[in-house]
Formats: structure tokens, C-alpha cells, sequence
């Protein structure tokens, strides 16, 4: 063979006419098309992530150990961002691991999510239960778990707010998130400025206590269980675990360590259980602080941080697999209509 070129149909030989004509009846119809076995997946996963997103609860490390830990369970998993949803109704299952609150597109996404039959964790009744910070207030009150001195503030900080709580005092927004939103008030001037500051935003505030400590417990629980336990310890000179800095808004983060499950002092577990189990059996971190021999809730967050090297430490590799496998039993389950979101 010297050459090839491509031969024009008027070219073609009168007598190889009926062979070529076969040929092409063969190919359209398939029977010549060889195709390597593909894979079977049992199900398939969507893990939205937002990559510009300045605050994002999972490192990429992490996501790629979800989508290892995933596919080790026989779930196709895709990591896919806002512009794809479009492409739900593809999958079995959404994992956000976005920010999520109940003004961002992540709570319209879950919401079409489990109306179209999928998987959804955050689920929508979570992120709208824990993005409602006065709604958690009060739901803790309501059920008499320990938190710090409350008051829902309508409008104005009135002058009971300073005698009953007394200085310093925690502001924050309904839907603060990341440590944004709260701010602490030293003098009763500064009380003042902070709140018709926030007031300009929203109706109702919350005043707390302010409860001193070196550290913050996180208890992350998913389908009713503990899954980890972290201590984040505050921010180097701040008295939060972040600090954002007042000109470029850049976050500067606390120590972070972990001990196993199995380690954590058992009235930790047991009030972290407790408040989590007020909000669903879905993903949650649980702050509380310890005050002597007292454990006392912050609040429940729904979409909490699991970063590799942090959250994962004890655990490893099994952290995700643990997630994995309730959204492989989740899944099958709600193919038999045996689960909901």
C-alpha cells in the first residue's frame, strides 16, 4: 500500500456497488461497531461543589476520598457545580458540599432534588431549620437543653438586654453562618452601634451571654450517629475559631484536633445527640462549649466542615465510608419506598 485518500461516490467501481451498499447497511444497523464493556454502576452520586466559593466545607483532598470512598461502594460519582442543574434528574443521590442557606441556590437545588426523588443530604427541612438562628434558640429552650443566657430581640436592644445578660454580649443575625453575622459587644455604646447595625438587616436578633473558652467542641453526626469529635480551638488573639480580617475579610483559623468517639466525655455525646436528633437524621456538627464540668449548646449546624487532615484524623478513609454507606442504604431504600428526605 502506497496511499490512502478518500474516494468520491461517483468513483466507486459499478461492481463493488452491491458490497458497499451492504457495508453501509451494516454499520448504521450496528453490527460492525465494536465498543468496550462498560461498567455498571448501581447507582449514581452528584457531589456539588462550588470551586470559587471562598468558604467551602470540604477541602478538595476530602472530595476526592468522598468520591473514592463512594465508588468503592459501586456509586458513579460525579462532582458537579451550579451550572449543572439541569442534570438532577441523572442521579440517584445529591451530597452539597456547598454553603447552604436557605437565600442560596443550594436550598433550591435540594428542594427540586427531593421533589424529583433523590437522595438529598443537606435535605431542605435541615438547612431550614439550622439556617434559622432564633428558630434554634428557641427549639432548644423549648426541649430544655443547656445553652447560654438568650433573648430573641424584636427591633431595638432594649436596657433589660444589658442587666439580664450582662457584658459582654453576643449578637447574631437569624442566618449567620461561619462565624459571620456575630459579632460581641464590650460596652453598652458598642451594644447599641452593633445592633442597629444589624437591625438595618433583619427584624429580630439574638442576644447571648458570652461564655469565655479556649475552645469549641464540634460532635459531627450523621444518621443519628457520631461519625467525629473535634476541638477548634479560637483564632490566634480573637475569641472566635475564625477571624476575619477587617480589611481583605480573609479568615485566619484556630487549632484544630480530634479525639476518637469512643474518648469523648459521655455528656457531650449525650446533649449533642439530643440537640442534632431535634433537627432530623441528616449531616450535622454540634458546637458546644464546656464550662467546667457543664456542656452547653451553641448551636446545631447543618453542612458541617469535614476537611482531610482535620475531621478525618481518627477515623481516615472510614469517615467516608460511613457517609457513603447511609447514602447506599438511603438509596435503596427509597427505590423499595422504604425512606424519605
Amino acid at each position: 500500500m502506497q496511499g490512502i485518500r478518500p474516494l468520491a461516490a461517483s468513483e466507486i467501481p459499478a461492481e463493488h456497488l452491491s458490497f458497499v451498499h451492504e457495508r453501509i447497511l451494516d454499520f448504521f444497523a450496528g453490527s460492525q461497531r465494536v465498543t468496550r464493556p462498560r461498567h455498571r454502576w448501581r447507582y449514581d452520586l452528584a457531589i456539588l461543589r462550588d470551586e470559587q466559593a471562598a468558604q467551602r466545607p470540604s477541602n478538595a483532598r476530602a472530595i476526592r476520598h468522598f468520591v473514592r470512598a463512594a465508588e468503592s461502594l459501586d456509586l458513579a460519582t460525579e462532582v458537579i457545580t451550579r451550572d449543572d442543574g439541569g442534570r438532577l434528574a441523572e442521579f440517584d443521590a445529591l451530597f452539597i458540599r456547598d454553603t447552604t442557606n436557605v437565600h442560596q441556590y443550594t436550598y433550591r437545588w435540594a428542594r427540586r432534588a427531593v421533589a424529583q426523588g433523590l437522595v438529598v443530604v443537606d435535605d431542605p427541612v435541615s438547612i431550614l431549620k439550622c439556617s434559622n438562628k432564633v428558630f434554634l434558640a428557641e427549639l432548644l429552650q423549648k426541649h430544655r437543653l443547656a445553652t447560654p443566657h438568650t433573648l430573641i430581640c424584636y427591633k431595638e436592644i432594649g436596657p433589660d438586654v444589658e442587666r439580664e445578660l450582662g457584658l459582654p454580649i453576643i449578637l447574631k443575625q437569624p442566618d449567620s453562618s461561619f462565624s459571620q453575622g456575630v459579632v460581641k459587644a464590650e460596652t453598652v455604646e458598642e451594644l447599641q452601634v452593633e445592633a442597629q447595625r444589624m437591625f438595618a438587616k433583619s427584624d429580630l436578633l439574638i442576644a447571648q451571654s458570652y461564655l469565655p473558652t479556649t475552645f469549641d467542641w464540634r460532635v459531627g453526626i450523621f444518621d443519628r450517629q457520631p461519625i467525629f469529635v473535634c476541638r477548634y480551638h479560637m483564632a490566634d488573639k480573637h475569641w472566635q475559631i475564625v477571624h476575619h480580617d477587617d480589611e481583605t475579610g480573609d479568615p485566619t483559623y484556630g487549632r484544630v484536633d480530634s479525639i476518637p468517639v469512643e474518648h469523648a466525655p459521655t455528656p457531650l455525646m449525650k446533649i449533642a445527640l439530643r440537640a442534632a436528633n431535634l433537627i432530623g437524621d441528616g449531616l450535622y456538627g454540634v458546637d458546644i462549649k464546656q464550662i467546667g464540668d457543664q456542656f452547653v449548646v451553641i448551636e446545631v449546624n447543618d453542612n458541617p466542615n469535614i476537611d482531610a487532615g482535620f475531621e478525618d484524623e481518627i477515623l481516615k478513609d472510614e469517615l467516608y465510608l460511613r457517609i457513603m454507606r447511609v447514602f447506599l442504604r438511603r438509596i435503596e431504600q427509597s427505590k423499595t419506598g422504604g425512606w424519605s428526605a
